[in-house]
């Protein structure tokens, strides 16, 4: 049964791939699907892109092994929808691009900018890509019954061949699919759940007895939580592929009722999640690593169709995360450094580097797998980890760069760097107890108004001195 319901839904995507192709004639609609989404399929790609494996696999592990203070993270996702829907889409659409490294250059009026910013994409997608094959490997475990490292190929070659296929008209349709699929199948899970468990107040008394810090601030440090948070808020600003949803929609009205329908639909679905989370732990009390809880409950707990239905729903949470990350990493190598580079190249040249984009970042996270790289690590946290490059990359050259004109090409490619060495270095290096984007920001903000302050006056002593 469940082999089935995957089976015809990969089969749905791949026939929605082959339509989408036929859909699209140039690099508008492959990117941003023209420009002329409406708010229930804008707002259903921008839900489903941030409803990933950190959702379904990611935020239930977390909650499993380290208790429900996790839970109040979830007050990053409507904060950072208003910050986008309200403060950088008006500012952002007054011009369409098809890239945030295109964004960049127009406002710094520098391709150096645009070739470092799609340089730091690149590596930031290899990592988010990474927790999205672990989370596959694990469905495929468990429904299948075949070694993880299986599955991970598997699901890598099954998502790079219906994104490159299709393009963001494909993406787009299918995102529509999969959040209707996720979010039903997480609030039809719950009832069933909550009734296995005695329901709800039931739930609360044995998860407690399982775990006595299950609902205390003690189980993780403060300042752990309270920069996780931060890092989710800030990096969901600053990601390039939220930023390319609003390019996709058509206009501000618009974006503003599909960025409320992608608030309403990711806080009901986290929420589902996290109580499910707890059901887990009490059925499940001994998993080898709280990933497993979903995937667990989905085969032990639930109905057969049910069951099958939310499993679809992991599946679906991951890859429609993914393919909208091999889709900016495509742009990337295609638009911002390939096109760049050779100019006068044909379309056909343009379209086999579109594709080797799409293929080359979904195969790099798997090999750094293979070769040990992030194993055995929780998704979320791999997750984090690319919430904190994004924001220690992007924000202050994007958010600045939108509020100060004194901020220049100079400042811009400083913050990047810094942002982006600060944030691996802590991550390498720094105590566990504070994210990585707050180092991360913090180099990232002060390197662009150094940079271009210094760059500022030493220009004017120029000219004075010329003068």
């Amino acid at each position: 049964m469940t082999v089935a319901i995957l089976v015809g839904y990969l089969t749905l995507l791949f026939v929605i791939a082959g339509w989408s192709a036929k859909q699209s004639e140039g690099d508008d609609d492959y990117y941003i699907a023209g420009g002329k989404l409406g708010w229930i399929l804008g707002g259903a790609t921008l839900a489903a892109t941030h409803a990933s494996a950190g959702t379904f696999i990611g935020t239930i592990g977390v909650v499993y092994s380290v208790g429900w203070s996790f839970a109040w993270l979830i007050l990053s996702i409507p904060a950072a929808y208003w910050f986008l829907a309200a403060v950088l889409a008006p500012r952002l659409t007054k011009r369409r691009h098809l890239t945030l490294p295109g964004f960049l250059e127009h406002r710094y009026e520098s391709g150096a900018v645009r070739s470092v910013a799609a340089v730091v994409v690149l590596v930031a997608i290899v990592v988010y890509v990474q927790a999205q094959v672990v989370a596959g490997g694990l469905v495929a475990h468990v429904v299948l019954d075949i070694p993880p490292l299986w599955g991970m190929v598997g699901f890598t070659i099954i998502l790079i061949a219906y994104t490159m296929i299709g393009g963001m008209m494909a993406v787009v349709y299918t995102d529509l699919l999969q959040l209707i699929i996720m979010f039903f199948g997480a609030l039809l899970a719950l009832p069933f759940a909550l009734h296995r468990v005695g329901g709800l107040g039931s739930l609360l008394r044995q998860a407690e007895a399982v775990k006595p810090n299950v609902f205390s601030w003690n189980a993780m440090p403060t300042s752990l939580l309270l920069t996780m948070g931060l890092a989710f808020t800030l990096g969901s600003i600053a990601t390039p592929e939220k930023l390319m949803r609003l390019y996709a929609m058509k206009d501000l009205p618009t974006i503003r009722k599909g960025t409320l329908l992608a608030i309403v639909t990711t806080l009901t679905m986290n929420l589902a999640v996290m109580t499910l989370a707890l059901v887990s732990l009490v059925l499940f009390p001994d998993l080898s690593t709280g990933d497993l809880a979903m995937p667990v409950l989905a085969r032990e707990v639930l109905p057969p169709v049910l069951g099958s239905l939310l499993l679809a729903a992991i599946t679906a949470a991951m890859m429609s995360t993914v393919d909208s990350l091999l889709l900016v990493a495509s742009s990337a190598l295609s638009l911002d450094l390939y096109a760049r580079w050779r100019p006068q190249s044909s379309e056909q040249a343009k379209a086999w580097v579109r594709r080797l984009g799409v293929i080359v970042t979904g195969a790099i996270p798997l090999g750094l797998l293979l070769a040990g790289v992030g194993k055995g690590e929780l998704v979320q946290f791999i997750v984090l980890l690319f919430s904190a490059m994004m924001a220690s990359c992007f924000l202050a050259p994007v958010v600045l760069g939108l509020f100060w004109r004194g901020a220049n090409h100079v400042g811009a490619i400083a913050a990047m760097l810094s942002g982006l060495t600060a944030c691996i270095g802590w991550k390498a290096l720094g105590p566990a107890s504070i994210d990585p984007v707050l180092p991360g920001v913090v180099a990232s903000t002060i390197a662009l108004v150094v940079g271009s302050q210094f760059t500022n006056i030493n220009r004017y002593s120029k000219q004075t001195s010329s003068s």
